[in-house]
């Protein structure tokens, strides 16, 4: 199930492997059957990328998304975005960061205007875009404001698991206290709505990790299950909700333990990231639920120690990309997407 309008790649970091994982998925097409994209990048970063590599492409200019379909199967589409810094493998240029995030609004007004199906966007270096007057915590939180959502949620996905972290780029200490009740209600309806809406399942069972080692053992090891999390999953219970935690997280992540569950909702980053690394690492994908439109991403970050040398895997974007034409597919065909997003 392919979705009908093409698919918007942002650039990403340039200095990242952004570029090479794009030509691959590209190359890769028929093997790996990938939905058409175009990528919105510098034509002479790509050229000059795949050049050194020794990787024979065909770049085709195009102005519009709708020129993509035919494109595709002739050369990689390109809607062009200057960079006006440096571009040097491993090294990134401030310079070059109101160019990434011109990327990624021109994808933003393609998919709001139906002329892209879905965005996926390549990995960002956060740290450059501060220093560049960038002021959100990444990609979720500035899509959730470009789309004035009132809140987004990221789920990390890969054929065995689903995870949901509530808090996601804060230190420990900080996401312990801002952990609170009403933040996981929340993002276990976003969850559930989105199991419904975008992965077909009717009556998903989602499982509550807790925060606390052995979940704390009845307030002996941290008070946060029995002040915080278990009120939360009552809550949603007396909402309808199919729930169950808090769980201690150490024995929900083994085969037999998530034949139970459709998503598990982690407190933290970490409590997420590690087990989905750990489990799948290539075939991860981060999803943003609760935006009017679909996005997904690799769930990998610009890996500089290897940008340029052509090794970078693209199993994480190929996946990215059919996850995202799936979702925006289903969407259309249920009726969910928004009147503005209907291809």
């Amino acid at each position: 199930m392919e979705v009908v309008s093409p698919i918007a790649l942002t650039m990403g970091e340039p200095a990242g492997i952004g570029g090479e994982i794009a030509i691959k998925a590209w190359a890769g097409q028929e093997a790996m059957k990938v939905p058409i994209f175009f990528i919105i990048d510098y034509q002479k970063r790509l050229k000059r990328l795949s050049n050194a590599l020794n990787w024979p492409l065909e770049i085709i200019a195009i102005s519009t998304p709708e020129e993509a379909s035919d494109a595709f199967r002739h050369g990689l589409p390109v809607l062009e975005q200057t960079l006006p810094g440096s571009i040097t493998p491993g090294q990134p240029d401030p310079t070059n960061a109101p160019s990434i995030i011109s990327s990624i609004d021109t994808a933003i007004s393609f998919v709001q205007s139906g002329a892209a199906g879905a965005i996926v966007t390549n990995p960002i270096h956060k740290s450059t875009l501060y220093d560049a007057g960038f002021e959100y915590p990444g990609h979720t939180e500035y899509l959730a404001t470009k789309a004035s959502s009132l809140r987004s949620v990221m789920m990390l996905a890969c054929d065995e698991l689903r995870a949901v972290p509530v808090t996601t780029h804060l230190s420990l200490e900080k996401a312990i206290k801002a952990l609170n009740t009403q933040d996981i209600v929340e993002v276990t309806r976003i969850t559930a709505r989105a199991l419904q809406t975008d992965f077909g399942i009717q009556n998903p069972h989602l499982m509550v990790a807790a925060l606390n080692p052995h979940a704390g053992e009845n307030g002996a090891l941290g008070c946060e299950e029995i002040e915080v999390i278990l009120p939360a999953v009552n809550k949603l219970k007396l909402e309808g909700y199919s729930v169950t935690g808090p769980a201690p997280a150490d024995t929900l992540f083994h085969p037999r333990a998530r034949e139970a569950y459709d998503a598990v909702i982690c407190m933290y980053h970490d409590q997420a990231l590690i087990p989905l690394k750990t489990i799948n690492f290539s075939g991860g994908v981060n999803i943003t639920m609760g935006l009017p439109f679909v996005r997904t991403s690799p769930d990998h970050g610009t890996a500089f120690e290897i940008a340029g040398m052509g090794v970078a895997d693209e199993t994480s974007l190929v996946k990215a990309l059919k996850t995202a034409a799936k979702i925006a597919a289903r969407r259309d065909s249920i009726g969910k997407r928004p009147e503005s997003q209907r291809a």
